[in-house]
């Protein structure tokens, strides 16, 4: 079974009345919780769709991007490994998020180190390696951290570009099928994808980037016609979801969910 996106489980987080003083690069309205609300249940509902268990938890009001729990671990088959996120006022995310890994994994390890931060969003699981982009929110120490860890695993990881002003590696690209990546022209022109097939968005429609491949569906931020075109002309199973409040927390549809398949 392809690990990198056939999965078992996902864990989702309701999103919180105090997301509307989530972080934000720039400052284009706070979001419609109530329609956020919905969005995140319609994201719910496709992913139970496909067969997973979705274990979805409570609001937490004391953290305003907790909706966003990718960001919070990375999960393979062998273990989890929870991460230190780079926004200080995220790091409480993750310890919230530790116990239920728990619960579901062996091995759950950390990133520990004082000047370690990394995380899920500069993180692309492939079948072959694991790819981290370096950003405002990741930095060496986290991924020099990570890959010793993901190494006991039988991962290697190889340290990717994160365009100049983008928040997170994955909000340019997404991975399709063990081969495929779906990616803006800026990130694909860096080469970082050189051995795999790249399917590019649409210009002026790079915030289709960031989707989700879980089992037999593509989950796609809703609005993007022509990027959504050219994945079904790719013979890919296509669910529109709508994003337009967590896009304001430059949120995405790999933002909102860890995915995984555990083990004992």
């Amino acid at each position: 079974m392809s690990f990198s996106y056939r999965f078992s489980h996902a864990i989702t987080r309701k999103p919180s009345a105090a997301a509307v003083g989530g972080l934000r690069a720039v400052d284009t309205g706070a979001p419609d919780v109530g329609l956020m609300a919905e969005h995140h249940r319609a994201y719910v509902s496709a992913l139970r769709e496909t067969g997973a268990t979705v274990i979805e938890l409570e609001a937490l009001p004391a953290y305003p991007d907790s909706v966003f729990v990718e960001d919070t671990a990375l999960c393979l088959p062998q273990g989890a490994v929870v991460m230190r996120p780079g926004a200080p006022s995220r790091l409480g995310e993750a310890a919230e998020m530790a116990p239920h890994l728990a619960r579901l994994y062996g091995k759950v390890a950390r990133i520990e180190g004082a000047q370690s931060f990394i995380e899920g969003g500069d993180i692309l699981v492939t079948e072959r390696e694991v790819l981290v982009g370096r950003s405002a929110r990741t930095n060496a120490a986290g991924i020099a951290e990570l890959a010793g860890i993901v190494a006991q695993w039988g991962h290697p990881l190889r340290e990717v570009i994160t365009p100049p002003g983008v928040l997170h590696f994955k909000t340019d690209c997404s991975l399709l099928d063990a081969e495929t990546v779906l990616a803006t022209q800026r990130l694909a022109a860096s080469g970082c994808f050189a051995d795999y097939r790249v399917i590019e968005v649409a210009e002026g429609e790079e915030a289709c980037a960031n989707t989700i491949r879980f089992n037999d569906v593509v989950l796609v931020p809703a609005g993007f016609p022509r990027t959504l075109a050219r994945l079904k002309d790719a013979g890919f199973r296509v669910v529109e979801i709508g994003n337009s409040e967590c896009a304001k927390l430059d949120g995405g549809m790999s933002c909102l969910s860890l995915r995984f398949t555990p083990t004992p």
